[in-house]
């Protein structure tokens, strides 16, 4: 077994932005409308709590806000709300705001036939712009009419991915910049509070897109709030009847990728600084991707969330739950699907590592110590941490800490293949694609962390913890002073060694 040494020295600060709550991703808007997706994002804001959420489709003919209808020969435009209210009602009784991502293209306002998905949202630019914008701030003016001042504050993105053609129509440059200025000019005058991003690019020619978006809008004297776009760490999947499997990226590479970005915005004089907003970012990039469903998706990703704050502003896991249909309803209970959540709320692992970095947050700011493997925070005189283990043998990692001579109580949360694999239980048990409320509530049983605790009495100014990570573990610990309370004649060490 691997064994190593951390020294915490409790007077250090190291920089750490953990915006782990920021935003989470979703299907379809119109997915909002059904009993599970609510179940189960219901879950997540009540074991997180995340402040947005994005999906796609806001547009889309499923959601149903533009009609056009003939009258007197003469073609006009009416709007239908009905739908948009109930989803963003239902977010709302949740504690989450929609990040408003600005597409697809109803298919009366569509300039051609090409869609997408399963559920076909339309991927090609307006027929007509004006109409566009039009529908664009009339819905702007609703939300405010129904929701308050508060919607200023959602953010906007102009489109999704605009630089595959599947996404926009033969991932026309010059078109997608004619969509972003045309948007971006109609919302400020509607109202300037408005914080309006794009590109929203992912992978391919990302540098390019990049560097012709900021010329662009230097050209047309116009700022945007901020700069979007995706980020995914694998390499192109193998498909297998339904599910796709993929070899991880080499995780300083993607962070390079990140830092790229970065440096071309910070570049340009007229951008330097301009927050940059992950909208969407996960390992896998494909809704059947089978390590979501894994603990070394949960580890991979806990070393992500340590440093996604260096260059960016905001990231947005996709997805919070596996109620997702791009490429079709999903055929099992596990099925690589973009959730950090699975049908009947079954807490994936990766789940967990989301977990922890909200308890960091909430336990503290001030971080004490951060590497690959590890960051730890502290608060006054009492401690919070997280470390994982990515596909290595197993290990024990000892941390030194400066403690005074008061008793603490150790508490630790383990995550990893032994301990917390409801996809181990599920495949056990046969691979149930559709089970039953006891299977169900079995596997559910066998996607909690494993939870421990010891008292810690600090002998001198540093005491010895030692935590054992097994392969693909995440383990979060918190360190607290122990305030011992006993009722009169109650002594624990007589309990437990009655007999």
């Amino acid at each position: 077994m691997n064994k190593e040494q951390i020294i915490v020295d409790p007077g250090n600060r190291v920089e750490f932005n953990n915006r782990v709550d920021f935003c989470v991703g979703t299907g379809r808007l119109g997915l909002a409308l059904t009993e599970e997706y609510l179940k189960e994002l219901e879950y997540v804001q009540k074991m997180i709590g995340f402040s947005f959420i994005r999906g796609h489709g806001l547009f889309s003919d499923d959601v149903s806000i533009y009609h056009e209808y003939e009258e007197d020969g003469v073609t006009k435009v009416e709007y239908n709300y009905t739908y948009i209210d109930r989803i963003f009602d239902a977010y709302l009784k949740l504690d989450i705001r929609p990040y408003l991502e600005l597409g697809f293209m109803p298919k009366q306002l569509a300039s051609g036939e090409q869609t997408i998905f399963y559920w076909k949202g339309n991927t090609t630019p307006p027929k007509d712009y004006s109409r566009w914008t039009d529908m664009v701030i009339a819905l702007l003016e609703h939300l405010k009419q129904r929701y308050g001042e508060e919607v200023t504050g959602w953010p906007i993105e102009v489109w999704n991915e605009p630089n595959l053609p599947g996404f926009w129509l033969k991932a026309d440059m010059e078109e997608y910049f004619k969509l972003f200025k045309e948007t971006f000019l109609a919302i400020k005058k509607y109202d300037s509070r408005f914080k309006v991003g794009g590109p929203a690019i992912c992978g391919v020619r990302d540098a390019e897109w990049i560097e012709a978006f900021l010329k662009f809008c230097k050209k047309e004297g116009i700022c945007p709030d901020n700069i979007t776009r995706h980020h995914y760490t694998v390499e192109f999947p193998e498909r297998i009847g339904h599910y796709d499997y993929s070899k991880l990226e080499d995780q300083e590479m993607r962070f390079a990728n990140l830092q790229s970005t970065r440096d071309i915005v910070d570049s340009f004089e007229e951008f330097n600084g301009l927050p940059i907003h992950l909208t969407e970012f996960s390992t896998s990039y494909t809704p059947k991707g089978v390590i979501h469903d894994t603990n070394i998706n949960a580890a991979y990703l806990a070393r992500q969330l340590s440093r996604l704050g260096d260059v960016n502003d905001a990231y947005s896991y996709w997805t919070f739950g596996d109620i997702f249909e791009e490429q079709g309803v999903p055929n099992s209970l596990f099925h690589g699907g973009f959730g950090m959540v699975a049908a009947g709320n079954i807490p994936k692992p990766t789940f967990w590592t989301f977990y922890f970095y909200k308890q960091l947050k909430l336990f503290g700011t001030d971080c004490v110590y951060r590497d690959d493997k590890a960051v730890i925070v502290k608060k006054d005189e009492e401690y919070s941490g997280i470390f994982w283990n990515i596909d290595e043998d197993d290990r024990v990692t000892e941390c030194v800490l400066g403690l005074n001579n008061k008793e603490y109580t150790l508490i630790t949360k383990t995550v990893d293949e032994t301990c917390c694999n409801p996809l181990k239980l599920w495949h056990d048990m046969g691979e149930p694609a559709y089970p039953t409320k006891d299977e169900t509530e079995l596997i559910k049983a066998a996607a909690q962390p494993l939870t421990e605790s010891c008292i810690i009495k600090p002998e001198g100014n540093e005491t010895k913890l030692s935590f054992g990570l097994k392969k693909n573990a995440v383990v979060y610990f918190t360190l607290k002073k122990r305030y011992y309370t006993p009722d009169r004649g109650y002594d624990y060490d007589k309990v437990i060694s009655f007999h």
